[in-house]
């Protein structure tokens, strides 16, 4: 190995001296940027300069995928072989890819300093087979690929509220307006913000639909002398991509609804924690930042930007928490909760990129007006990402109460008029639905009694020509992937419950193999430390209902 010179490094890792251990994943992110890998001294330098033992931040660079311990081209391109993609021949893709250019997944091409290697999603799922070129510094005709794109989706549905800046370009500050809803709250007591978001019966979007006025209100309630809010905009559920044109698209609506959750707890930073697969949206949400604090809009609240570096467990709050402080991304055991001791062990408001985004809107319209959209139990706005074997797949802006049948029919229906198979719902973590439940309506209370998770609001469809053996492969190797490892439940079930499918995708599931993986599931199930393995075998399980032949030993 040439040399490694470290001059480049110095300035670009300095800034982050002031953030300590909380310095890391940017100060990595930089160097990484520098070298393209991470290299033994370029650790060591890291290491000295932040005052972080070396060991820990080789743990923090081997935990994330998406940082490089041994030589890696500049240039990575990465195929997404979740199952969105894999309905439209992604392994073909990536095989194509690497004939194209005479490498093998992981390799370096010399001359175009160029990595090719299968991704989890990209959070692209309606851009199937999606692709992106990251640490790309070459022309893009090199590659065929644009690695400075700007992913445009279809945004549909029969409301344009959360949506309604969405499906253009990014929504300027003064196209978006001056931030009425933060001054209408800041008109108010903290307490009186509160007990709106309460009233207005807003729940988590992200998947766990905990009541959003609940955790403000212990927020508030705790005493410290810092509190913090951040949106978690790690966006990893295959299937998922509504928060990324959110984002892209009207950045303003979630950094106000963040300002309020900020002035309603009392809190003066917020960090907004983007996953690494969207390195596009970065520029536009610090353009949108710096606009609102230009206009006054964030006098007294800072907020920063983190950005992740491969790992779906960060979308787990409490792992979050630990990637911001500069480590890995483990779970923490509750209680405490984030409330009362979040990050860096102080209170903490954490929600999800649509949940901010209804924020504003309850503040603007009032809890009153709020609650006539959607039902009873299951108020305002709902955001489904429609992909697969649809027509038209994009984002669906409806109120909460719309049929499955009547989401899919604004879609298109199933592409070239074949029957519909099935229908995951919630994403990786969710189950299975079939034409039975074309009537079910879209909300937290008829799903759960059709046993179906409404999760993060992932309809990702399959029409009847489809091997579900296929989709639960890739679901099997996707959690064996994303498990943190940190519980035994959920590292060995992971690995046990991928080799078990790898068997049925083949056609030679062993005898007792139904029984096993049953066991395998529930065990995760009752036993993981957090929801990644607790939700790990939900769709193999609900597959194993609706289609037990898959699983049989053929005689």
């Amino acid at each position: 190995m040439s040399e490694i010179d470290l001059k480049p490094l110095k300035p670009a890792i300095e800034k982050f001296v002031p953030l300590g251990r909380s310095g890391l994943l940017p100060a990595l992110h930089a160097a990484q940027n520098i070298y393209g890998w991470l290299p033994e001294p370029v650790a060591a330098e890291i290491s000295k300069t932040l005052r972080v033992p070396l060991a820990d931040v080789h743990g923090v660079i081997e935990f994330y995928s998406m940082y490089y311990n041994k030589p890696t081209g500049r240039n990575v391109i990465r195929v997404c072989t979740d199952p969105a993609c894999g309905l439209r021949d992604a392994d073909g893709v990536l095989k194509k890819l690497c004939h194209q250019f005479d490498l093998d997944p992981h390799q370096i091409h010399p001359e175009l300093d160029l990595t090719i290697e299968p991704s989890p999603c990209l959070g692209m799922c309606d851009q199937v087979p999606a692709m992106l070129v990251t640490k790309g510094d070459r022309a893009i005709e090199d590659f065929g690929v644009d690695k400075n794109f700007r992913p445009k989706s279809l945004v549909g549905g029969t409301l344009r509220m959360l949506t309604k800046n969405c499906g253009g370009e990014t929504t300027s500050l003064e196209a978006y307006g001056g931030y009425t809803a933060l001054k209408k709250a800041k008109a108010m007591s903290r307490e009186q913000v509160v007990e709106e978001i309460k009233a207005a019966g807003l729940v988590g979007r992200g998947g766990a639909a905990f009541p959003t006025g609940i955790k403000w209100e212990g927020a508030l309630k705790a005493q410290a002398d810092q509190k913090y809010v951040i949106c978690n905009a790690d966006e990893s559920e295959p299937g998922t991509f509504k928060d990324r044109i959110l984002l892209l698209d009207d950045p303003h609506m979630m950094i106000e609804g963040l300002s309020i959750a900020a002035y309603a707890i009392g809190a003066t930073k917020g960090f907004i924690y983007i996953r690494g697969e969207y390195p596009y949206i970065v520029p536009a949400l610090q353009n949108a930042i710096d606009e609102a604090k230009a206009a006054g809009h964030l006098e007294g609240f800072e907020v920063e930007i983190r950005v992740g570096a491969g790992a779906y467990i960060c979308g787990e709050e409490t792992a979050l928490f630990e990637s911001i402080e500069g480590k890995r991304g483990f779970p923490r055991v509750k209680p405490p909760f984030p409330t009362t001791h979040g990050v860096f062990g102080k209170p903490t408001v954490i929600n999800n990129v649509e949940t901010l985004c209804n924020v504003p809107l309850i503040l603007e319209k009032g809890a009153v007006e709020y609650r006539k959209i959607g039902t009873e139990k299951s108020p305002g706005p709902k955001l489904f990402c429609l992909s697969g074997d649809v027509v038209k797949p994009g984002v669906y802006e409806v109120a909460f109460g719309a049929t499955l049948r009547e989401v899919l029919e604004m879609a298109g229906g199933v592409i070239d008029g074949k029957k519909l198979k099935s229908v995951l719902f919630g994403g990786a973590a969710g189950a299975f639905a079939t034409a039975e439940h074309l009537d079910v309506k879209m909300t937290f209370e008829d799903l759960r009694a059709a046993g179906l998770p409404l999760g993060s609001g992932v309809v990702m469809v399959f029409d009847e020509t489809r091997d579900m053996r296929d989709v639960l492969k890739r679901l099997g190797h996707f959690f064996a992937h994303e498990s943190c490892g940190k519980c035994y439940p959920c590292q060995m079930g992971t690995r046990r419950q991928m080799e078990i499918l790898d068997r049925v995708a083949e056609g030679n599931p062993q005898k007792g193999d139904f029984v096993r993986l049953q066991d395998v599931g529930w065990t995760m199930t009752d036993a993981s430390l957090c929801g990644l393995g607790q939700t790990a075998a939900s769709a193999v399980l609900s597959a194993m209902k609706l289609w037990p032949d898959l699983f049989e030993v053929k005689s």
